[in-house]
């Protein structure tokens, strides 16, 4: 079985969703705590060394990480969650898998942690990496459809994420003004019933 380590509500829950919603068994290992010095960090250092949620231990012992890296591996497994190959649909599902990970969650890596990056400014680094994952969140907006998923009617591994970020900073009153789209498809992520015990668990719904 694989072990996901990860924290309720953190990045992990798009990987638990994801594994979730392929029907592949995982167990969950709360790691709580891991970003400050103790065994729950020492622990996911012998995994990961970059210390990172989530990271996921295979039925073989390998390690995986990268939320993106997880996603096509599932979809190795379960191909429907994303366009068929060669339609424009699969190309734009693509850009936007690499652009979460490539643009929003480095907001986050800074934003999260400013003092480590500019201890003299922390408060204004924080504050820039907010406002410019606002406008990251507006691009996104106009490039989805929400009939009724992100790219159509197909529910595909972007709805995941999007149900999940939608919970982060700036949260859901700032997407409700701002992000009509987004927030139809969260709204409708939160529909699935095969979803619903995880996103409890994650404080999701």
């Amino acid at each position: 079985m694989i072990k996901v380590y990860g924290v309720p509500g953190w990045g992990s829950v798009i990987s638990e969703l994801m594994l979730t919603l392929a029907n592949i068994s995982y167990q969950f290992i709360n790691m709580d705590g891991f970003d400050q010095p103790g065994p729950q960090r020492d622990l996911l250092q012998k995994l990961n060394p970059l210390c990172q949620v989530p990271t996921l231990e295979m039925e073989d012992g390998t390690i995986m990480t990268e939320s993106a890296a997880i996603a096509l591996m599932i979809l190795d497994r379960c191909p429907q969650f994303a366009p068929p190959v060669g339609s424009p649909e699969r190309l734009h599902f693509q850009r936007l898998l690499i652009w979460f990970v490539a643009n929003v969650y480095p907001t986050f890596t800074y934003a999260d942690y400013p003092e480590r990056w500019v201890p003299d400014a922390p408060d204004q680094l924080k504050q820039n990496c907010i406002e410019y994952r606002k406008s990251l969140y507006l691009w996104l907006d106009n490039q989805l459809q929400a009939t009724p998923y992100a790219l159509g009617s197909a529910f595909t591994l972007i709805d995941v994420y999007l149900v999940v970020m939608r919970t982060w900073g700036p949260r859901h009153e700032w997407f409700s003004a701002h992000t009509p789209k987004i927030t139809a498809i969260a709204d409708k992520v939160c529909q699935r019933a095969e979803l619903h015990k995880v996103l409890k668990a994650n404080e999701i719904i």
